[in-house]
């Protein structure tokens, strides 16, 4: 009996084994926890948004654009999702580098900075625009600094970048700081020994590793800014084509009882996001492909 591969099979991969909705495990209860994830998440996410959808449609392609497309409206839209992609990139900047200190550097006082991180996360979003506020106001201990030089900050556009930059942050941190302390470090080692620099590892061995979780919290606080309200309103100044954001808009139209109004904005609010968050994912899983998981 010959055991050798037939002719033109030497080499050949071995075939995929078949696709299976339901894949092995030793853990039992798929069906139940299943079942379980999607109703919960059908009646947390999915029914609200679809009604907000149904809700929307009786309006008309026509009558949506009509509203969306409206000066004022076009001004909000511009100003929340303009901030806030530019406060999403601020904060993987500096989240990383904020990351970066708190895992590879001991020091005096690191444990009590890590815990200052999460602030954003337990302070009420009105209690944080509050404290903004009168920080960053000319009288403010830090808008008085720069008042001299003509800079205002509180109750502009910048301000509304500060905010939604403080109530992002933890989530750059929080998402990258457990990837980095995972990294081995002999990895960097190895890099140094084959003559590499130090800018060489960190451009060519350490930043892309952390990409893929860098794009995740860029995701997370980019979310978080585009739905931010309490701790915008308190220093944006909410001056309509200049500082007014996009859900304060969509309160005052509740306020109005234009729920018509109110619809349609959200609706493209939520259309804007989800293009926005589906080429980030794309770009996510590119670089997990292309520089492997994390």
């Amino acid at each position: 009996m010959s055991l050798a591969a037939p002719s033109g099979m030497v080499g050949a991969a071995p075939p995929r084994a078949p696709w299976r909705f339901r894949q092995p495990s030793a853990l039992p209860g798929f069906g139940l926890t299943f079942g379980f994830a999607v109703t919960y998440l059908s009646l947390i996410v999915l029914v609200p948004l679809a009604a907000l959808v149904v809700r929307a449609s009786g309006l008309g392609i026509s009558g949506i654009w009509r509203i969306a497309t409206t000066p004022r409206v076009l001004a909000a839209l511009e100003t929340s999702f303009g901030l806030s992609l530019a406060a999403a990139a601020a904060n993987a900047v500096f989240g990383l580098l904020v990351a970066w200190v708190l895992t590879r550097y001991d020091f005096p006082g690191r444990r009590v900075l890590d815990a200052v991180v999460d602030l954003p996360f337990a302070l009420p979003t009105a209690v944080a625009g509050i404290a903004l506020a009168a920080v960053y106001a000319p009288t403010g201990w830090i808008g008085a600094l720069f008042a001299p030089f003509g800079i205002q900050i509180a109750f502009t556009p910048l301000g509304i970048f500060v905010a939604l930059v403080f109530v992002g942050l933890p989530f750059v941190v929080r998402t990258v700081q457990p990837v980095l302390a995972d990294l081995d470090r002999e990895i960097e080692e190895a890099s140094a020994t084959l003559g590499a620099t130090r800018r060489q590892t960190i451009l060519r061995v350490v930043l892309p590793t952390l990409l893929p979780a860098v794009l995740t919290g860029f995701a997370l606080a980019f979310g978080r800014a585009v739905g931010e309200y309490g701790s915008v309103i308190f220093i944006a100044g909410n001056i309509p084509f200049r500082s007014e954001i996009a859900p304060l808009l969509i309160v005052i139209q509740l306020e109005e009882f234009n729920y018509a109004g109110a619809t349609a904005i959200a609706s493209v609010m939520l259309a804007i996001s989800f293009l926005l968050l589906l080429a980030i994912n794309l770009l996510q899983m590119f670089s997990r492909r292309r520089f492997g998981h994390v």
